[in-house]
C-alpha cells in the first residue's frame, strides 16, 4: 500500500449504441453569448431531431446555465471539465450557430477516440459557418480526423444523407474534385520565373511580420509555428499590443486629426454619435487614427513587412477597435504617416499589410500577394475576409451563387466601389467592441479577383488558391444581405469560379479567406500563376482549385 496520495481516474460511462453527445462552444465574451444563445438553441433542438428520426438519441454534455443565460462553452477550463465526462469513444457532435473560440474544445477533440461530426446552420447571422471552418482548420492542423456538414434548415437531402452516412461509417465524404495540386512545370514560364525569383529573393534576404499578441479568440489554425514558417524566409517579431498603447500616447491630436481630414477630404463618411457606448464618437475616431499611426511607427521601428493586431481580447477593454487602422494600411493610398519628430514619411506610398486577427496564414499570404502585384504593376491591396455566408442570386446579369465575403472593416478602400468616396465608418457593434471605433465599410466594386489560403496540414503549409469574380448587385439585395449579417462591416459579393458552396465548405480549412484584384481575367490568370510559383519556391504546397487555367 502506498503512502502517496496517487489520483485515481474513473472513465465515463459509454454511451448506448444509438446515442451520441452534443457540445457546443461559444464565445469568450458573455454579452455575445447571451445575444446569440436563442440561434443556438434552435439550431440543436433542429438537429437533435433530424438524428431522433434516424433513431440516434442525442444528448447534451453540459447543460443549460440559468444565470449565465446560455449553455455554451465559454472558457477552456470549462471545456476541459465537460470533456471529462464525455466517453471518448463516443460519437461527438460539435453543433455551431455563432462565432466560437474553437481552443474551448480542442483540448477534448484532440484526444477523443470516437468519430467526430461538427455542424453548422446555413445563416449569416452571428455566425455558425464562420466558427466551423475555424473549428475544421484548426482540428485539421492538429491531424484530428473529423467530419463536417451544414444546413440551412436541417431537413435537406444534402444533410440528412450526411448524418445518415456519420451513423452508418463514422465519416461523411464531400466532393473535393474541384481541387488539384499544382505542377509548377505547367505554369506559363514568364509567371514562373518571376514567382521562383521572388521566393528566392525573400528567402535569401528575410522579412519580418509583428505580431501583435499570438492566438486571437482561440483561432488555433492561425497560428504557423517557426519551424514551419521560418523555412519560406518569413520570421515573427513578437509585439506586446500594451506597447501599441503606450505608442498611441505618444501621438499627437493634431496628427490624429490631420489623418482624419485626409480621408474627409477623400470623401469618407464618419457615422457618429454623441453616446459612446452605443454610437461613433469623434473620440473613438481619434484614438483609432492614433493606433493607425502609432501601428506604422512601430512596424517601421522593427523593419516589418507586414503586421498583426489581435485585438479581440485586452486591446478591446482599453482601446478602439483596430479595423479602420487595419483597413488603412492595406491600401498604398492612405493618410502620409511620419516619422516621430520629422518630416520623413514612412512606407511612402506602400500598403503596409495587416493581417487581420493576426492569422499568420494570412500574412505570408499578404506578403507573397504584395511582392508579386508590385512586380507586376498592380494594386498590391489584398485583405482577409470572413467566409461568411451565400445564396443563389438571379438577376441583373447574375445567376449564381453568390457568396458573402465581409470582415470586421479590415477591407482596404482601394476596393470599394469609388474608394474612399464609397465608404462609411459605422460604430463596431457592443457586443463585440465596448470601447466602440468604427470600421471601415464599404461595398467590393466588381471585377477580376485572385482568392486563396494558407494553412497547416499533416505538419506542413499548405496554399489553395482560386479565382472569383465580384459582382454588383442592387442595393437593395446589398441592404438585404447587410442586415442577415453585420451591415457595419465591408463586404463583397463573391461568385467562384468553378467551386460549389459545398465544395468550398468541404475543403476550405480557414475562417479567413485572402482576396486581390486583377484589372482583367487575363492578368488575374497570369497573376495567380506568378503567385502560385513563388509559394511553391517558398516550400508551401499549393493546390489549384477550380476553374484555374494555368497549372
Amino acid at each position: 500500500m502506498s503512502d502517496y496520495a496517487v489520483p485515481q481516474i474513473t472513465e465515463p460511462a459509454p454511451v448506448g449504441p444509438n446515442e451520441a453527445i452534443l457540445v457546443a462552444s461559444g464565445d469568450l465574451r458573455q454579452p455575445a453569448n447571451r445575444i446569440c444563445w436563442p440561434a443556438q438553441a434552435d439550431m440543436e433542438k433542429r438537429v437533435i431531431e433530424a438524428f431522433a428520426r434516424e433513431g440516434v438519441t442525442v444528448k447534451r454534455g453540459h447543460p443549460y446555465d440559468p444565470d449565465l443565460e446560455h449553455g455554451f462553452i465559454w472558457s477552456q477550463r470549462m471545456g476541459m471539465d465537460v470533456f471529462k465526462s464525455i466517453h471518448p469513444d463516443a460519437p461527438l457532435i460539435v453543433a455551431e450557430a455563432v462565432w466560437q473560440y474553437s481552443h474551448h474544445v480542442l483540448h477534448g477533440l484532440r484526444d477523443h477516440r470516437g468519430p467526430i461530426l461538427t455542424v453548422a446552420n446555413w445563416s449569416g447571422q452571428w455566425p455558425g459557418l464562420v466558427g466551423l471552418l475555424n473549428l475544421n482548420g484548426s482540428l485539421t492542423k492538429m491531424g484530428v480526423n473529423y467530419s463536417t456538414i451544414w444546413s440551412v434548415d436541417f431537413t435537406d437531402d444534402f444533410f440528412l444523407n450526411g448524418i445518415r452516412q456519420w451513423i452508418r461509417e463514422g465519416k461523411i465524404k464531400h466532393d473535393t474534385s474541384h481541387c488539384r495540386d499544382l505542377d509548377p512545370g505547367k505554369l506559363p514560364q514568364a509567371e514562373r520565373e518571376l514567382g521562383e525569383a521572388l521566393a528566392r529573393q525573400i528567402r535569401h534576404e528575410k522579412a519580418i511580420i509583428g505580431v501583435f499578441d499570438e492566438g486571437c479568440m482561440g483561432m488555433y489554425n492561425a497560428i504557423i509555428d517557426d519551424e514551419l514558417l521560418n523555412p519560406t524566409g518569413i520570421y515573427k517579431e513578437r509585439l506586446s499590443q500594451s506597447a501599441l498603447v503606450a505608442a498611441m500616447r505618444n501621438v499627437a491630436d493634431e496628427e490624429a486629426h490631420a489623418a482624419r481630414q485626409w480621408l474627409e477630404n477623400r470623401g469618407m463618411k464618419f457615422i457618429t454619435g454623441s453616446d459612446p457606448a452605443t454610437e461613433l464618437t469623434d473620440d473613438q475616431i481619434r484614438d483609432q487614427l492614433k493606433m493607425y499611426i502609432a501601428a506604422v511607427r512601430i512596424a517601421h521601428s522593427f523593419g516589418c513587412a507586414a503586421i498583426g493586431i489581435q485585438y479581440q481580447q485586452g486591446l478591446k477593454d482599453m482601446a478602439p477597435a483596430s479595423d479602420l487602422a487595419e483597413g488603412l494600411l492595406n491600401n498604398p493610398d492612405r493618410p502620409p504617416v511620419y516619422h516621430a519628430g520629422s518630416e520623413t514619411p514612412l512606407y511612402d506610398g506602400e500598403a503596409l499589410p495587416h493581417f487581420n486577427e493576426v492569422d499568420e496564414g494570412s500574412a505570408v499570404d499578404a506578403i507573397v500577394t504584395n511582392r508579386v502585384w508590385k512586380a507586376m504593376g498592380l494594386d498590391p491591396s489584398t485583405t482577409l475576409h470572413d467566409l461568411r455566408w451565400g445564396e443563389h442570386y438571379t438577376g441583373d446579369g447574375v445567376d449564381d451563387f453568390v457568396w458573402v465575403f465581409e470582415i470586421s472593416g479590415a477591407a482596404p478602400a482601394s476596393h470599394f466601389v469609388n474608394g474612399y468616396a464609397g465608404a462609411t465608418s459605422v460604430r463596431q457593434p457592443p457586443m463585440f467592441f465596448p470601447f466602440g471605433g468604427g470600421t471601415l465599410r464599404g461595398v467590393s466594386k466588381p471585377g477580376e479577383v485572385v482568392w486563396s489560403r494558407v494553412y497547416v496540414m499533416d505538419g506542413a503549409l499548405h496554399c489553395d488558391i482560386g479565382r472569383a469574380s465580384a459582382v454588383s448587385l442592387p442595393d437593395e439585395e446589398t441592404e438585404r444581405r447587410w442586415q442577415a449579417t453585420n451591415p457595419e462591416w465591408p463586404m463583397m459579393h463573391a461568385v467562384l469560379h468553378g467551386v460549389s458552396r459545398d465544395q468550398m465548405m468541404a475543403r476550405h480549412k480557414s475562417n479567413h479567406i485572402q482576396v486581390a484584384y486583377a484589372p482583367s481575367a487575363e492578368v488575374a490568370d497570369k497573376a495567380l500563376a506568378a503567385k502560385a510559383a513563388m509559394l511553391a519556391g517558398m516550400g508551401i504546397q499549393v493546390h489549384l482549385c477550380g476553374d484555374v487555367k494555368v497549372g
